[in-house]
Parts: structure tokens; sequence; C-alpha cells
């Protein structure tokens, strides 16, 4: 039996593009022999693991996409849109596949938030299991129309990345993303904790950067990062990845204290 529960299935066109960008630049899809991408619990509809077939397409042609779904109902209604390339099958955390296949990359947004967080690291080891050498878990959450998103990179050893993902157009404050921690982090945005310590500079490097708000949002959100970078915050990558509203730093800088 497929291990998981139903979700609400709740899902809409475009809303995971910013995940799906960072899928499309991430080394265990760029380099693996095999470029096989799960969508686990795709919802309602086929819209996301046809949209991520279609943007993974323009950077490696011989990309599969498999969106994998607990809910039979789902799974049928989905296979009316299968293409080349992409195919839909019933199942969950256990990431069932024919052949011995095992994906490059698993994409699991707006799954876990159902759960508590107790079954978080069980879910992980369960879906990391399933992946090839070199392969990635990428768990998150984002809002309903995809501007505020957040997500962890797991490995079969664990935890390694945090990502923050904002459009920054009509962004107020970076910690608006509290709304949309992954499952891991949502209840640790409290005082001690270290995703808490992190909104917290986040938010008072944006105030500081303010009066560049006369240059665009992009601009100011790099000289926030820089100055989150300057406080001594691990930040990866550089300008190229940062002014599209990322901010990306090694699990352990935000990882829940015992």
């Amino acid at each position: 039996m497929p291990i998981g529960s139903i979700t609400r299935g709740t899902t809409g066109a475009n809303r995971l593009r910013r995940v799906d960008r960072w899928i499309a630049a991430h080394p265990a899809f760029l380099r693996a022999d095999d470029p096989l991408v799960v969508d686990l619990g795709y919802g309602a509809s086929a819209t996301t693991p046809l949209e991520l077939h279609q943007r993974l397409l323009k950077v490696r042609g011989d990309v599969e996409v498999v969106g994998i779904e607990i809910d039979p109902e789902r799974v049928r209604l989905a296979s009316r849109s299968a293409r080349p390339g992409v195919s839909f099958r019933r199942g969950g955390f256990e990431v069932p596949l024919d052949a011995g296949r095992r994906p490059a990359v698993i994409r699991a947004f707006n799954v876990l938030r159902q759960y508590d967080e107790s079954a978080v690291a069980d879910a992980w080891g369960l879906m990391t299991a399933r992946l090839q050498p070199g392969g990635v878990l990428v768990e998150g959450t984002c809002n309903e129309v995809g501007r505020v998103a957040s997500w962890v990179d797991v490995t079969p050893e664990g935890p390694q990345a945090f990502t923050i993902s904002l459009r920054l157009a009509d962004l107020d404050v970076p910690s608006i993303v509290a709304e949309r921690l992954p499952k891991a982090l949502i209840h640790r945005n409290v005082a001690g904790e270290r995703v808490h310590d992190l909104l917290v500079d986040l938010d008072r490097q944006w105030a500081v950067a303010a009066p560049l708000s006369v240059y665009g949002p992009v601009q100011r959100w790099l000289a926030t990062v820089r100055g989150l970078r300057d406080t001594g915050w691990p930040v990866r990558h550089g300008p190229s990845r940062w002014r599209l509203g990322e901010l990306s730093l090694p699990w352990e800088s935000v990882a829940p204290l015992p």
C-alpha cells in the first residue's frame, strides 16, 4: 500500500516555477546519467508535473518526469494528460518506479505541510532511500500563487541546504516566508531558534537597504543579502542567484536546536 496520506490537492498554473528553476540548475539533475525526476504529491491536476517537464526539457532533452499521487482518482484523471516524457502512477513516500529505476530528483512540495513535525524525518528517509547516487530530494512549500517559497535539499546523508525564494517586486518584508517554511522549520520560528535569528537579521538588513529602493527591489535585495553575509551568515552562491529573489544557506545554519 502507498505510504502517506491524501493531501488537499490544491494546485495551480505556474505555482512551482521558483523551485522548478532551482531544479533545472541543480547538479543532481544536470549530471545525472538517468535524468528521471519525480513530482511527488502533485495534487488534483496534472499541471505541476507537465510544467516541470516543460521547464526541464529546455535544459535536458532526455528528461523524464513521473507524477506520483496517493489518490487513485487523481492518478486516473492526470493520466489523460500523459505524453512522451511524462507519466503518472499511484504511490506515496515509497516512490514506486518500474524496473528498479531511481530518480535523480524528487520534488515534494506542499506535501508535508499537513503532517506533524515528528513525521518529517521518516518521510525524508523513505524518499531519499529511493534516490540514485548523487540524487536529491527538494522538499518545501509555497503560497498559492508561488511568490513566497522555501525548501530544503535533502540527500541520504540528511538535509544539506535551506533556500528562500521571494518575488521581489511587491515584497514588504522578507520574513513573510515564515508563513511558508518547510514543516521541519515552521514551528521553530521562535526566539532562540536559528531560523528565527535568520529572519530577524534578514528583515534588519532589508530595512538598512531601504534607501536603495529608488534603484529597484533587486538592488535592495542584493544589498540585503550582502549585508547578511557580512554579518557572518554563510550565504551561498552569488548575485546571479540572489537577483532571482533567492537566498541559500547550509542546513546547519538554520537547523532546529535539539
